[in-house]
């Protein structure tokens, strides 16, 4: 059952993110993006990394994809103000993305499974989480808390309206 669930998905992603790319319209785009990182969350769960799974739901599938979608309608996006791109630009990216795709396979050639032991039991939950958090990784975190308060306050101060007095 568990492999059927983990087909399904793994064909729900891929037809997503496909879509993401082919996708004619902008919003049309993000909304494909949105599916594509539920699927991704469904492969979370059959992981039973259930804290991955809900910070990859609220964070990207909500907050940062809103974001991505409110900017595209912000920036008005349409066909007619778009400047016509060479063809020789296009030819150019397709052989770029080409040759980036036979990097990544090379370099994933040699890539082999980790072994089971490899996977601890408390993996992806939150107490796994935290445990390695809050030891391996504590001052990479508090560097990150520090420079969110830091960009948090200067985000109130730069839209804080100057009153003059």
């Amino acid at each position: 059952m568990l492999t059927i669930a983990f087909y399904i998905l793994s064909a729900l992603t891929i037809s997503s993110a496909l879509m993401v790319l082919f996708s004619k319209s902008p919003i049309y785009s993000v909304l494909w993006l949105v599916i594509c990182f539920f699927s991704i969350t469904g492969h979370y769960i059959l992981l039973d990394a259930h804290f991955l799974a809900i910070v990859n739901l609220i964070v990207y599938a909500g907050a940062i994809m809103v974001l991505f979608l409110y900017v595209i309608m912000l920036m008005n996006l349409n066909k007619e103000s778009e400047p016509q791109k060479p063809v020789w630009l296009k030819f150019a990216s397709v052989i770029t993305g080409c040759l980036l795709m036979i990097v990544l396979a090379g370099a994933l050639k040699g890539y082999s499974e980790l072994p089971p032991a490899a996977i601890t039991e408390d993996f992806g939950t939150a107490k796994g989480v935290g445990k390695v958090l809050f030891t391996e990784f504590l001052m990479p975190f508090e560097v990150a808390s520090i420079l969110f308060i830091t960009a948090m306050v200067g985000a109130v101060i730069l839209a804080k309206k100057h009153v003059n007095d």
